[in-house]
């Protein structure tokens, strides 16, 4: 790999690819409304945008390792990036949802390899002696990106319109591929392991097809239709597939045995899933609710949302002050109940309340998060052989991802339900022959008797009723955050020496 005259100029290169693939993790969150109103898309259409990119990094990523071992990683590494550049600037041209989701599928694919072969390039240009600062740099280069990211997004949508949060990629991805394709030095393919290519399609298959059904659910009225029947049977036979073919596998299995039978990776793994649900699912609702019912400026949504970000930020470096002197079980359940914690403040949340509740609880939730990642990594990977420790690996980000893309779409099934659901309830006690529903009880302006002012009591009545709705998702992840506790007990300590801890990503 490049020698040491070219390190700043390699490192500079990967920070950038690194910092371009984290504010794509949330840069769109806040502009999500804008594309909605753009593309003429539903509340429950438009959490494609998200859960694509999603899922097809999910997908794409246990393939990184053997796509670089097969052909270097200098050639996947320019290759990933000029993918995401590419599909970035498709993004931001999209004249309709249908092609913002293509191009945001691609997008994840070249998104996929740019973390792993980050770390591993960072390593392989530093002596052994320099490790910990290059870790360091690279986890410094993870955590900006979410911090700036909603904050950045804010800004370009409310200057220049939300096809700038995809277009701000460009010049820093031209800037990577250049970088890497200068300075790096040609890697020798390897090709070290055999890729399970049945294992990877079924798995595929199967995320695929649970996707689509989650997705589409909810617009095509769930089992009533056709194309759900179809997706669900599609998914079903491809995991049949795969938990036969793991367990009957000769050779080496996609999803390895080994794994599986140990208790600490797979509640590490759960852990992990569960998370990723509240983590994204928050990420998707916040600037939705911010913006559409408190009617609060893209900007403003997105410093508000940049709170996360920050406190990730703080939270790991207090762990990794603290996690070789305290038992990483007890910092673990520290992380999940500040993260409940912070889900309950939410449910207190009201159509009346000023942006400093949600920075508060943002805070709080980011520093749970900041908690739990690292413990998280050293407890689900540290007592793995070193063998199946890139499997491992592999696993547990395509779990992470998972959690996201089959949470968004279940939270905003769950919030267009129960906004219908309390909405219809409401409406129940406006009727003129109530005493209530007139003046001077009921404002001029909600006036039953005139059409105006019946639209107008509609338009107020959906208003709470969505935030009865928003108050629910809140609950539910609330609820998932306290039920994972117990995953916790069936955690072992890790052996110190066994791993290095991993980098958030």
């Amino acid at each position: 790999m490049g020698g040491v005259a070219n390190r700043g100029a390699i490192t500079v290169s990967i920070m950038l690819s690194v910092i371009m693939r984290g504010l794509d993790n949330t840069i769109a969150n806040v502009a999500l409304a804008h594309i909605q109103g753009s593309l003429s898309a539903s509340q429950e259409q438009v959490a494609w945008v998200l859960t694509s990119y999603i899922v097809s990094t999910a997908i794409a990523m246990p393939l990184t390792g053997w796509l670089a071992g097969r052909f270097g990683i200098k050639e996947i590494f320019l290759v990933s990036v000029v993918i995401f550049t590419v599909a970035s600037a498709l993004c931001g041209a999209a004249t309709n949802l249908g092609e913002l989701v293509i191009f945001r599928i691609l997008q994840g694919f070249g998104s996929a390899a740019l973390v792993p072969l980050s770390q591993a390039t960072l390593l392989q240009i530093n002596p052994p002696e320099r490790h910990g600062t290059a870790m360091a740099v690279f986890s410094m280069g993870t955590i900006l990106g979410p911090i700036a990211g909603p904050a950045l997004g804010g800004w370009l949508t409310d200057s220049y319109g939300w096809r700038w949060v995809f277009y701000i990629n460009l010049p820093v991805g031209v800037l990577s591929a250049i970088g890497i394709l200068v300075f790096m030095q040609e890697s020798r393919p390897m090709h070290r392991e055999q890729f399970d290519a049945f294992g990877f399609v079924a798995l595929s298959v199967t995320i695929g097809a649970l996707q689509l059904l989650l997705d589409r659910g909810g617009i095509k009225d769930w089992f009533s239709s056709t194309e759900i029947w179809v997706e669900a049977t599609i998914g079903l036979l491809a995991l049949y597939l795969l938990v036969v073919h793991t367990a009957t596998a000769t050779d080496r299995s996609f999803l390895n045995r080994e794994l599986l039978r140990n208790p600490a990776f797979v509640a590490g793994t759960v852990l992990i899933f569960l998370i990723g649900i509240t983590m994204n699912g928050t990420l998707a609702l916040l600037p939705l609710m911010m913006q559409e019912l408190m009617n609060y400026p893209v900007l403003t949504t997105g410093l508000a949302m940049a709170s996360r970000g920050l406190g990730t930020m703080i939270g790991m470096f207090v762990v990794a002050r603290l996690i070789d002197k305290v038992d990483t079980r007890v910092i673990l359940t520290v992380g999940l109940v500040m993260i409940a914690v912070s889900m309950w403040q939410m449910t207190r949340f009201s159509l009346m309340m000023d942006a400093d509740g949600i920075v508060i609880s943002g805070l709080i939730q980011g520093f749970g998060f900041g908690g739990t990642s690292v413990p998280l990594n050293i407890i689900a990977l540290s007592n793995l052989p070193r063998h199946i420790l890139t499997q491992g690996t592999a696993i547990r980000g395509l779990m992470r991802n998972l959690g996201g893309s089959v949470g968004i779409p279940i939270l905003v099934a769950e919030l267009v339900q129960n906004t219908q659901a309390v909405h219809s309830r409401l409406v129940e006690a406006l009727r003129p022959d109530n005493p209530l529903a007139r003046a001077p009880f009921l404002d001029s302006h909600y006036s039953l008797s005139l059409q105006p002012g019946i639209a107008a009591l509609n338009a107020e009545v959906t208003r709470q009723a969505a935030m009865v709705a928003y108050l629910d998702d809140f609950k539910l992840m609330m609820l998932i955050s306290v039920a994972s506790l117990p995953l916790i007990l069936l955690l072992r300590p890790p052996r110190r020496a066994a791993v290095q801890p991993a980098a958030a990503d």
